[in-house]
């Protein structure tokens, strides 16, 4: 985990694929130090610090996801993504709110059996190996010795035994070598197909954590299935198999609950959509206030069952974001304003930080074409004034229809290379994308308002 990097350091790894947005950047940098500030600190007092959660506030497209996202994966945290439009107050059709910490529950306990697999990885190949040898040279039965005194003939196994146990040494040796792996073998698999049942419950069953398909499987004998498949393929599913047998679930749940707990992150898009002015206040959008109150326990702490157990929210990360349009955050319920401190505003994007999005971070879209059209063999090259040009059309879509950010590159970028990405592979080679180009390809399209709300 990376959670020693000082404010400085997290703002400098996220510079690497955000432009911009130096304001936000610096809010969350803050709020992930002090989380590892929290740990340090010893007695009563670290369950008395409390997360500063943010709200970031901005069009789409400007990077707020996208931050959180980062954040996440510096922090190697438990991260989901929930947006509050989906949820619904008790009682109405649709999920509930306590959902959110279940799915980030199961995230975090997918995340520690990986890890923990890792730790496992090389005892389980050499116990799938081992399974592999005994299926391809099965151990010779042994013949027991009979009273000297029986004046029967005597049969000594040891010397069968010896030529097994080389010829199963020269054949370990090929295996490793990988002089094997195209060889077919049946192995034995866990069966864990179950009959169809369509099962009908009352409304919020399905968020309650149980698992039908678990539950069900646990009730029979366990069945396995013959299966032929390569020695490379069984080594794979063998492979799996002992690292399932080696975890200790009660090791990975535990670990997996403290993580989120401690370090989980939950960003909550779209919070505006449930933020009523006093108009909107009847009507179909009556549940939005039932929503915030719902939303309110998680983000102030409270425990939700999962069916991993039970888990305490209060030091869970909430970073919730909108582009607050028609309303503002202060139409959000002021308890729920108090438990989001921190409000960060970030900037609209125009032509300039279109450009360095186009060609600064390390997953550019410039360089995401070129590493694809790559794998068909062609070199494919921006000239500035190219860069220029797609960035200005970008910006001027934006300002003519909506505004949705830096994903507008993404249209404009995808109907410049149509024509390239369609008839590769071919004999082009080398393309390079000139201002020329741009505008002989996308100008027509920009001024046909009709034909560019259609296509970009």
């Amino acid at each position: 985990m990376q959670n020693e990097l000082t404010p400085k350091e997290i703002v400098s790894e996220l510079d690497k694929y955000i432009v911009g947005q130096d304001l936000a950047k610096r809010a969350v940098a803050i709020a992930l130090r002090n989380r590892w500030r929290r740990q340090q600190v010893e007695g009563e007092m670290r369950d008395e610090i409390l997360p500063n959660n943010i709200i970031m506030i901005g069009p789409t497209g400007v990077g707020k996801t996208e931050i959180a996202r980062r954040l996440a994966a510096l922090a190697d945290a438990p991260f989901i993504k929930v947006e509050a439009s989906k949820f619904t107050e008790v009682g109405y059709v649709g999920r509930d709110v306590e959902s959110m910490v279940r799915d980030l529950t199961d995230l975090a306990v997918n995340m520690v059996k990986r890890e923990m697999g890792e730790i496992h990885q090389a005892k389980a190949e050499k116990l799938a190996e081992d399974k592999i040898l005994d299926i391809l040279l099965p151990k010779p039965p042994g013949k027991a010795r009979l009273p000297e005194d029986s004046g029967e003939m005597q049969v000594d196994s040891s010397a069968d035994e010896d030529s097994w146990r080389r010829t199963r040494e020269k054949m370990a040796e090929l295996l490793e070598q990988g002089k094997m792996d195209d060889r077919v073998i049946e192995i034995e698999v866990p069966n864990n197909r179950l009959p169809m049942i369509e099962v009908f419950s009352p409304m919020g069953m399905e968020e309650m954590g149980i698992n039908f398909q678990e539950l069900l499987g646990g009730m029979g004998p366990k069945r396995n299935k013959r299966r032929k498949t390569t020695v490379s393929e069984a080594r794979k599913i063998l492979t799996q198999e002992e690292i399932g047998r080696l975890l200790d679930m009660d090791e990975v749940v535990e670990k997996a609950i403290h993580r989120v707990e401690n370090s989980g992150i939950v960003f909550i898009d779209e919070i505006d959509k449930i933020a009523a002015t006093e108009s909107q206040s009847s009507g179909p959008d009556v549940s939005r206030e039932g929503v915030q109150r719902d939303i309110l326990p998680i983000i102030e702490g409270s425990n939700v069952m999962t069916k991993y157990g039970m888990v305490r929210t209060d030091h869970i990360l909430f970073i919730a974001a909108g582009a607050f349009h028609s309303t503002k955050p202060s139409d959000l319920i002021p308890e729920l304003q108090g438990r989001m401190p921190i409000r960060v505003e970030l900037d609209s994007l125009g032509k300039e930080e279109f450009i360095k999005i186009l060609t600064e971070p390390k997953n550019a879209l410039t360089r995401q074409y070129q590493v694809m059209l790559k794998t068909e063999g062609a070199k494919l090259s921006f000239d500035q004034e190219a860069i220029e040009e797609i960035a200005e059309i970008a910006d001027k879509v934006n300002s003519r229809m909506e505004n949705i950010g830096a994903r507008r590159l993404h249209t404009v970028m995808n109907t410049l290379l149509d024509e390239e990405m369609f008839d590769l592979p071919g004999d082009s080679k080398n393309i390079r994308i000139t201002r020329n180009k741009v505008q002989k390809r996308l100008a027509d399209i920009v001024e046909d308002e009709d034909l560019s709300k259609y296509i970009l």
